[in-house]
């Protein structure tokens, strides 16, 4: 696989006096990204990315003028005419029988000849590592936070410049990823921004299966019991409502629009050995293939894969058990692969145990008492099964073969398999001839191999999580992807998800050593995944050299053997053949990949990893946007289609209770900021102020308001707030809604604060669903924008200890399905965190909170002895673990809130006196 240059950074570090290891990458490596801290200023700005299909032929080849390939195909003919060699007019005759070739069409496709990406870069958002977070606590101590931040993600602190002006021109330690953002965005960010192209080794996705078009998934799992690494016992993560949601609009025909665009970047970022997996149910199995046969070739189809799901229901005509894996690779003839087996069982009177070699020498068929379990077999017998001596080929002369007295030949048309005479001598000696009733077999015993390659159907993958409830509802058996990983995949190898889910594949690329990114359209899925990596402990696999991590390999031990040579740990098996008897040879040693050497003296945790997303600079719309994409014509279509989604979704709902309906949304005719304004429809359908968020003033019917969109791929800027608020109050509008994928922390403070000194404010997150444009289908309008109030957070400093301490009180926030205000104390929110040094980059999570959980107990237990009692209660409640001032005199504080977002707050460290 193709790698970057090695670090000087350590790879499989052991933080002292606790065991804890995590696996490092250093013979990789990434360019440099920039943090959210300097996204306001970024500069390298890329125009979008464009795509091109190949274009094809109808099946029946017509030729005339409506027929975009026929210029195509003409050029081609020509081509082949005028070669002047043959491997030119082969190559231009392959061609034309590609275009040739049957294909599938649905609505919008012959249209479509080309898509446009905005090549965004990405901006990390945090910084994440169990190894720190541990460290970090170590006796309530914040000594050496910032040098072991720098350590753990070999990352230094950079300068604001570095970051805006040579973004991705240095070097960093290769870091495993959390995207969030459309897979098409990021994937083509990787391309074009990292080149990544070429680079990675496996992609797997997990599509919605395109089947029920109008179905929305639960949105909340509120479960509290928590079992070790399961991939069903991950509880109280938050699910999404619109996380795979299967709204297209044009049902199946947008959906294979879909799939086409991110499987051809997918083909662009894979190795030429690589690999692609994609799952798909037996509904659009026939339709998902064909397409992968256009954008991959079917000369690169390797295998349909089936795994069992589910051991059966009552249906009236037959129960479908399970779904199906496409694998495709980047170019057949290169695919790397190596074999996966499975332990065989011995069934006596099967396979190869229908006959039984005997101490004495002597040879039986299995007797029926014996196949039934009724009476055992002789001690010492060893099964085996005859197998033929003879292959097909006459030899060059006669091949007589003496055996017991008895002269035996080879059939006609055929010769000995093994090197005649000497090597059939050699089986005599090793017991391995078996007499037939006029011919001579080879004895092939059970023992010889005790394994067997797994095929393409796979009936192991019902256990787990398919028998016991999920925590998410597309979730993948990890035992699926663990295979295809070890199939296609070897130690420190990039694994790409573009469908992260319950984050599965990071899981399993964690355990197994391969470095990962995995990306998700929602926060939720990415929520989950960030506390299930966390909390995460894996076996610790010894290394052939540690100083090459992964990459250099696991170690595997040769297995000790019982009578019938069973496997007793893990490593190698000997693997016995008739020609390696026959040539006087060893038996051939077969690693079992997926049976490595363990150290369990070790604990090893999950290594560090990145939260990262496509966000584009922030911008007041009277700024010249720095981001292709979001300019001229194009940012005026996005701000129509954001106008005309509030036109269908008009019901706006805020903290209090207060609900009212939007009229008249339009453009306004002249403005500087504002993006849309609109006339309250009604009067307000429940005016009652409470305590949770006091409002200054009523709507009235009829009263005017003005509308801010953000960019569509980045956060409101304060700027661009602030010129919106002062434009609204100039012209007399009684608020300003901002809407918006993201906000700029502090664009939010001021909205907070903005009606205390003129008109009210509000900020109402958008679904980021809306980003998948005309593709999505008609919501209900309560699942469009969701309103989130800021945390509320309690700073206490004991000035005797010289620490300080952050108390989590609650979080405000609206329920768009209830119709009702909510105030979540701060032991209800699923997830919080603190970075106790915050420098206003990018968050460090020194302290992770999973309030009434047990995600810690694991690693609890496991370090019982180097942390007191009174950490893990931190960890599991509101209130974080003591510690002192950083170098930056501030805290960051962000909640995640039960629909995924992510709520932050800044607060300095100011001593009162």
């Amino acid at each position: 696989m193709a790698k970057r240059k090695a670090s000087k950074s350590k790879v499989d570090v052991v933080v002292p006096g606790n065991g804890v290891a995590a696996y490092g990458h250093p013979e990789a490596a990434s360019p440099s990204r920039p943090e959210i801290g300097a996204q306001a200023h970024f500069k390298k700005a890329k125009s979008p990315a464009r795509y091109r299909y190949d274009s094809s032929l109808a099946p029946e080849l017509n030729w005339d003028g409506q027929n975009p390939a026929r210029e195509e195909g003409e050029a081609l003919l020509r081509a082949i005419e005028e070669a002047t060699t043959l491997e030119e007019a082969k190559a231009a005759a392959a061609r034309l029988k590609a275009l040739s070739r049957p294909f599938l069409n649905w609505t919008g496709k012959a249209e479509r000849r080309s898509f446009d990406v905005p090549t965004l870069p990405l901006f990390v958002h945090e910084r994440l590592s169990t190894r720190a977070i541990l460290e970090t606590l170590k006796g309530h101590k914040h000594d050496r936070q910032m040098g072991l931040f720098d350590e753990v993600f070999g990352v230094a602190e950079r300068v604001l410049s570095d970051q805006v002006l040579r973004a991705y021109e240095f070097e960093d330690n290769w870091v495993n990823r959390l995207i969030l953002g459309d897979s098409l965005v990021v994937m083509n960010s990787l391309l074009h921004y990292e080149s990544l192209g070429g680079q990675v080794q496996m992609i797997y996705i997990d599509p919605p299966y395109g089947v029920k078009f109008g179905s929305n998934f639960q949105p909340f799992v509120r479960r509290r019991e928590v079992k070790h690494n399961e991939d069903e016992d991950i509880s109280r993560e938050p699910e999404t409502v619109q996380a795979y949601r299967d709204t297209w609009e044009l049902g199946l025909h947008s959906y294979l629009s879909y799939l086409r665009d991110r499987l051809l970047l997918a083909r662009e970022l894979l190795h030429t050995s690589g690999s692609v997996f994609v799952q798909i149910s037996d509904e659009n199995l026939h339709h998902v293939r064909e397409v992968m046969d256009e954008v991959f070739g079917a000369e690169n189809f390797i295998s349909q894969i089936s795994f069992q799901t589910t051991s059966g229901f009552e249906t009236k005509t037959i129960a479908t058990l399970g779904d199906f894996l496409l694998w495709y690779a980047r170019d057949s003839t290169q695919t790397y692969v190596q074999k996966v087996y499975q332990e065989q069982e011995v069934e006596l009177g099967e396979g190869n145990a229908k006959w039984l070699m005997l101490p004495d020498g002597t040879f039986r068929g299995v007797t029926a008492a014996e196949r039934r379990f009724e009476s055992s077999i002789p001690e010492g017998a060893r099964p085996y099964l005859p197998g033929d001596l003879q292959s097909q080929g006459a030899a060059k002369e006669d091949q007589p073969f003496v055996f017991e007295g008895k002269t035996y030949r080879p059939g006609a048309n055929s010769h000995w398999k093994a090197r005649y005479p000497e090597g059939l001598e050699r089986l005599v000696r090793a017991g391995r001839i078996h007499v037939a009733s006029n011919s001579l077999r080879y004895r092939r015993f059970a023992s010889d191999f005790p394994f067997q390659e797994r095929g393409n159907i796979w009936t192991d993958t019902i256990t787990g999580n398919f028998t016991g409830e999920k925590v998410y509802v597309v979730q993948t058996n990890t035992k699926v992807i663990e295979r295809c990983m070890h199939l296609t995949t070897r130690p420190g190898d990039l694994v790409i998800d573009p469908t992260c889910g319950s984050g599965t594949t990071a899981f399993i690329a964690e355990a197994w050593g391969r470095r990962w990114i995995t990306i998700d359209t929602s926060r939720v899925p990415l929520a989950l995944t960030r506390q299930r990596l966390l909390s995460a402990t894996f076996e610790y696999f010894r290394l052939q050299d540690p100083q090459r991590g992964p990459c250099g390999g696991f170690l595997y031990e040769p297995q000790g053997r019982t009578k019938n040579r069973r496997p007793v740990g893990p490593g190698v098996v000997e693997k016995i053949t008739l020609e390696l008897i026959a040539n006087d040879e060893p038996p051939t040693p077969v690693v079992l990949v997926d049976r490595p050497e363990r150290d369990r003296t070790v604990l090893r945790v999950t290594g560090p990893f990145s939260f990262e997303a496509t966000i584009a600079t922030a911008e007041g719309l009277d700024e010249d946007p720095v981001t292709p994409g979001i300019q001229g014509e194009q940012h005026q279509d996005y701000v129509q289609r954001m106008i005309e989604v509030l036109r269908r979704a008009p019901v706006i709902r805020l903290p209090g209770n207060e609900t009212f309906s939007l009229k008249q949304i339009r453009p306004p005719a002249k403005t500087l900021s504002l993006s849309a304004e609109a006339v309250v429809d009604s009067a307000t359908l429940a005016n009652v102020v409470d305590e949770i968020a006091p409002q200054p003033g009523l709507l009235r019917d009829q009263d005017p308001v003005a509308i801010l969109f953000g960019p569509e791929n980045g956060p409101i800027s304060e700027r661009g707030v602030r010129e919106a608020w002062d434009e609204a109050g100039l012209k007399h509008y009684a608020r300003l809604f901002v809407i918006g994928f993201g906000i700029d922390p502090k664009a939010r403070e001021f909205i907070d604060r903005a009606g205390k000194t003129g008109i009210p404010a509000h900020y109402l997150q958008a679904s980021m669903d809306l980003q998948m444009g005309d593709l999505l289908k008609n919501m209900r309008s309560s699942q469009v924008f969701a309103v989130c109030g800021l945390p509320d957070v309690d700073l206490k400093y004991a000035k005797a200890s010289d620490r300080w301490q952050v108390e989590l009180k609650g979080l405000d926030t609206f329920d768009p399905a209830t119709m009702e205000a909510l105030h979540l104390a701060g032991n209800d929110v699923p997830a919080w965190f603190l970075d106790t040094d915050y420098n206003g980059m990018v968050f460090r999570v020194r302290q992770a909170f999973f309030p009434r959980t047990g995600a810690w107990e694991n690693l609890k237990r496991a370090l019982k002895y180097q942390f007191e009692d009174s950490v893990w209660e931190h960890l599991a409640g509101t209130t974080s673990a003591p510690f002192q001032d950083g170098d930056h005199g501030q805290i960051a504080v962000k909640v995640i809130d039960p629909r995924g977002n992510e709520l932050m707050v800044v607060k300095r460290l100011e001593r009162t006196r």
